[in-house]
């Protein structure tokens, strides 16, 4: 019995959920782009589906007037994370650093967020759940990380207090 219940554990465990595939849902208009431009900043984000079929988020960030960011924003209908531990992204940025971001509901004025690097080639990045903590402009929150059951939107951002060009291509996000 207890091999049994071992391999159902590492089958349930090995499984995922895809939440973003640019090859089978290559809707840009459920994406919004937020810039700096909402307080008073000068960055410029942009989003489109490439020939390949990828999601790519791309722009310039400016520091004028005190900006600094652009994100790019999905809102989904509100899904369970149990049994997942992690989001998975499959991305090709250009060596900068951004943040994905999660609410747990969308109306919240906080996200859950996680830095990750690139590299200039196709990687696939993980990232655990619980290791989300919770920051709103650029300041982390005195609450606990990640621990919610559920997700309403996901975000990529970029914010690196430079002025710069960036661009990520996305391919899937997933749970798992």
């Amino acid at each position: 019995m207890q091999p049994l219940c071992l391999l159902i554990i590492a089958l349930i465990t090995m499984q995922s959920y895809t939440l973003v595939d640019f090859q089978q849902n290559s809707n840009p208009e459920n994406w919004t782009i937020v810039d700096d431009v909402v307080m008073g900043g000068r960055s410029s984000g942009s989003f489109y589906i490439s020939d390949e079929g990828y999601g790519v988020f791309q722009g310039s960030v400016s520091l004028e007037n005190n900006g600094g960011f652009s994100s790019l924003r999905y809102r989904i209908k509100k899904i369970t994370t149990k049994p997942y531990s992690k989001i998975v992204l499959r991305v090709k940025g250009d060596g900068k650093t951004f943040q994905f971001r999660i609410k747990t509901k969308a109306s919240d004025y906080y996200s859950f967020i996680s830095y990750f690097d690139t590299s200039g080639d196709w990687e696939t990045i993980e990232i655990s759940l619980n290791e989300m903590y919770p920051a709103f402009r650029g300041r982390t929150l005195n609450i606990p990380n990640f621990s919610s059951g559920t997700i309403e939107e996901l975000a990529f951002l970029i914010v690196n207090k430079k002025a710069e060009s960036f661009k990520l291509e996305i391919a899937t996000i997933s749970l798992k």
